[in-house]
């Protein structure tokens, strides 16, 4: 019953998350038309296949944060163990680099050029909010695991061995 009740909330806030950025990515399509810029029409094609990736990573990552971490992606109600399984073995923040891919495919598919130049903006606004207060956080909350966690994987670019 526990795990439910995390799965429920987990799927709550991470539709209001993708709520949330949609929003902010479709108001800036506007500068495409100020600029007179859009993709090619057989960007639409490329946007569904890069989305599908990007969910299905984001969705893997938070399966892995309910039933292995008894908790949500969500920083008001994190993980309660440290999950280093999945995705996870290979790099320290799948689910944004999931939510990015997400977001980059919803620009080709939209044909928004504004919208997947934007999403460095916002890897930016991530990659800060990781250095600066996630993994500080982190640890605080796991200690030596999670620093030997972090000599060991990198932070956005996969080791595969």
């Amino acid at each position: 019953m526990k795990t439910l009740s995390i799965a429920l909330r987990a799927s709550i806030y991470s539709s209001g998350f993708i709520l949330l950025f949609g929003w902010i990515a479709l108001s800036l399509r506007r500068f495409d038309e100020d600029v007179g810029v859009t993709l090619p029409p057989w960007s639409d094609v490329i946007g569904v296949i890069v989305m599908s990736i990007g969910g299905g990573l984001v969705l893997t990552c938070l399966g892995l944060f309910v039933v292995w971490g008894r908790g949500t992606g969500a920083v008001f109600d994190p993980p309660q163990q440290f999950v280093v399984v999945g995705p996870y073995r290979y790099v320290r923040n799948p689910m944004y680099i999931g939510g990015l891919i997400l977001l980059i495919g919803f620009g080709f598919y939209h044909r928004s050029a504004s919208i997947v130049f934007s999403s460095s903006m916002f890897f930016l606004f991530f990659h800060l909010f990781v250095l600066f207060y996630e993994e500080p956080g982190l640890e605080k909350r796991f200690g030596q695991g999670y620093r030997d966690y972090k000599k060991s994987v990198k932070r956005w670019i996969p080791r595969w061995r």
